[in-house]
């Protein structure tokens, strides 16, 4: 190549590398702009809409028959003792029981979740300004802490009856319950696990708080689709 031929691809080369800079320059300022019209009090609105809508659809999902149970990010195992041990209880004729236990224990999460949708509403509803900035600087777990945070107690307790009625119609729980009482007051099993009503209850508010997590990342993702006019302007001036 000679001098002439060199300094022809280099002006090239410098040109396609300003043209792109000038691009990229005004990409910068038009979104700068962008999310410059965007108030404190409309990012706040965008923040609790794709809250209450990730909250609505995850109830949505997971309220459903096999809601739990066919969702392997969710579905909630025997508990650690008897879990261990369910290989033994198959050997002894156990099997059928066990996966009866297994199913009516989803299905417990599955008729509970529905009932907690007014609690998790009001909760993005009455959200204050420390709340919304701890979720958009508290990384990929933030949505989950905040809905655990206000509602994990009242949810419980709105849970626990209904957990309970479903996995009374299992024999084997009412065994569990006696014989891990007995192991739990000799430190072998964890006392959150002792209860198998506790057990489905807690498994039932882990599994609804990750996939509300899971359902308000999507939307962040793609604000376009979530049908919102206030979703569309925060989180599309943010892409």
């Amino acid at each position: 190549m000679d001098r002439r031929e060199f300094n022809g691809l280099s002006a090239n080369t410098l040109g396609a590398g300003l043209t792109t800079l000038a691009l990229l320059a005004a990409w910068q300022q038009a979104h700068a702009l962008a999310l410059s019209d965007i108030s404190n009090a409309e990012a706040g609105q965008g923040l609790k809409a794709a809250l209450e809508q990730g909250a609505v659809a995850a109830v949505g999902l997971l309220g459903q028959n096999n809601g739990f149970l066919n969702n392997p990010k969710v579905r909630i195992p025997l508990p650690g003792f008897l879990d261990r041990a369910a290989k033994v209880l198959k050997s002894l004729g156990q099997g059928q029981r066990l996966d009866e236990l297994v199913t009516s224990m989803n299905r417990a999460a599955e008729t509970a979740v529905p009932m907690g949708k007014d609690l998790l509403v009001g909760a993005v509803k009455s959200m204050n300004v420390n709340d919304a900035r701890n979720i958009l600087t508290g990384g990929e777990t933030s949505v989950t802490r905040f809905f655990a945070e206000k509602t994990r107690v009242p949810l419980g307790q709105t849970f626990l009856p209904v957990v309970t009625r479903a996995t009374e119609k299992v024999g084997l729980a009412a065994q569990y319950n006696q014989l891990a009482g007995r192991v739990a007051s000799m430190g072998l099993v964890k006392q959150e696990d002792a209860n198998i009503q506790q057990y489905v209850t807690g498994k039932t508010l882990d599994g609804l708080y990750v996939v509300i997590g899971d359902e308000e990342k999507k939307i962040r993702q793609d604000p376009l689709g979530s049908g919102s006019a206030i979703l569309k302007k925060v989180f599309g001036a943010m892409k």
